[in-house]
């Protein structure tokens, strides 16, 4: 008898190995999975690029800037003086900037891609200039020279005919700058300046109507920097270097947003010469996000997949020992290819369809299929009931994980502790090592 209780042990263990290595085993399918997940979210993003090359990219919008040329004389080491050209930039006194975007999708293959038309109004003032402060004589500057330079990514987003009106004139902005030090890809407007002109407050006024992919941000070139953005968008995100001054306001009708930056906020002066200023640090923005993310939620749930094929092993292993009734290891590869399909089932459906009915429809599908191979396999629906529940269950479980953000760990770690008591709970009767006979 107790030879056959060890072999009996001996068994049972060998068994239980043998479904550990079949749970390694079946991670091997996930990684494929995971792949795909990745080749498809890539697929996405080239599609997204596709459709801004056509559209516009992005915009990033910086200025304006005055620009001032000025002759500094230099002596070369063989004592020779010559003039040269240099710049002096300026920014301004205020800048206002207030906006409307107006989002729109557009369709590539079976993927939406949201890009927008935006209607902004850019104006403010430039305080007297003191090029003194510079160490710049004003008899130096090149007055009838200087230009309004105006940064921006994609040119192909302008709508209308772009111009300033600067006091009472208004002067038609050209593609390209004379200087790429502080903006690399702009506009330049010249406007013919006079003495009388660098002593007093000048205003300015631009009206920009201009399409883009995604995001739009600003650069706040201000001395104060103000700027009122709305949008019948309701899943923006405020990013980049500076929130919005207050709460915005995002409900069902949209979003409203106000950024206010003061010039000791950001990390270049007011005005300067010679030198090169990384503009883009300071910028700040919108970017208008997808309401449902299906890839990284798909993604999420593979990861997950180690959990699902350990405990639907491990509630199969637990039964086979109750029940006294061997399951072949094919048998539970087959079942662990069905759980691995879930996975696929997702990812393809929703592509087409919103990703929480792609989860319900993919889990009941999966769930039924392995409720009545269960069935088969140990012949009696009490058995392969409370399998398809139980499995439905983890289904439900693994859900409420991926819409969780910040709980997720918390709400994870939880759910597996409950469920580790219930398995030590059921499986303290079991005689392990056959003694009972």
């Amino acid at each position: 008898m107790n030879t056959e209780n060890h072999l009996s042990a001996n068994k049972l263990t060998i068994k239980g190995c043998i479904v550990g290595c079949l749970i390694l085993v079946m991670l091997i399918p996930s990684l494929f999975i995971m792949n795909l997940v990745t080749e498809r979210s890539d697929r996405q993003k080239e599609a997204a690029a596709e459709v801004s090359a056509k559209w516009a990219e992005s915009q990033a919008i910086a200025g304006p800037l005055l620009v001032i040329p000025y002759r500094e004389a230099v002596q070369d080491a063989g004592g020779k003086v010559s003039d040269l050209t240099r710049y002096a930039y300026f920014l301004p006194e205020h800048l206002k900037i207030d906006g409307k975007l107006l989002p729109e999708i557009r369709h590539r293959s079976i993927y939406k891609i949201v890009v927008y038309r935006s209607n902004i109004t850019l104006e403010g003032d430039f305080a007297p200039l003191h090029p003194e402060n510079l160490n710049i004589a004003p008899g130096a500057l090149i007055l009838n020279e200087a230009y309004i330079c105006f940064g921006l990514n994609d040119f192909r987003g302008i709508e209308d005919q772009l111009a300033v009106r600067w006091n009472d004139s208004a002067y038609i902005f050209n593609a390209g700058l004379p200087d790429k030090k502080i903006i690399a890809t702009g506009l330049n407007a010249p406007v013919a300046l006079t003495v009388e002109d660098i002593s007093r407050t000048n205003k300015f006024f631009i009206r920009l109507n201009l399409r883009g992919s995604e995001r739009l941000s600003f650069t706040p070139v201000g001395r104060t920097t103000n700027v009122h953005f709305a949008s019948d968008w309701k899943n923006p995100s405020f990013d980049g270097n500076f929130l919005p001054v207050t709460t915005p306001v995002v409900n069902n009708n949209g979003f409203t947003a106000d950024w206010k930056v003061q010039h000791l906020n950001r990390n270049f002066p007011q005005s300067w010469k010679n030198e090169s200023f990384d503009l883009k640090p300071s910028r700040f923005g919108i970017t208008l996000l997808q309401p449902v993310d299906a890839y990284s939620k798909t993604e999420r749930s593979v990861k997950y997949a180690i959990l699902f094929v350990a405990l639907t092993f491990g509630l199969y292993f637990f039964i086979e020992i109750l029940q006294k009734k061997q399951v072949h290891p094919i048998q539970y590869v087959l079942v662990g290819l069905a759980l691995s399909i879930f996975y696929t089932l997702l990812l393809s459906v929703s592509e087409y369809l919103p990703f929480n009915f792609s989860y319900l429809a993919a889990s009941l599908a999966t769930a039924t299929l392995i409720t009545f191979y269960t069935r088969s396999i140990f012949n009696t629906w009490r058995i392969a009931s409370l399998f398809g529940g139980l499995l439905t269950m983890l289904y439900g479980f693994i859900f409420i994980l991926i819409q969780l953000q910040d709980g997720a760990l918390l709400f994870g770690s939880i759910g597996l502790f409950i469920l580790l008591a219930v398995v030590m709970y059921y499986s303290r009767k079991i005689d392990w090592y056959g003694s009972k006979g």
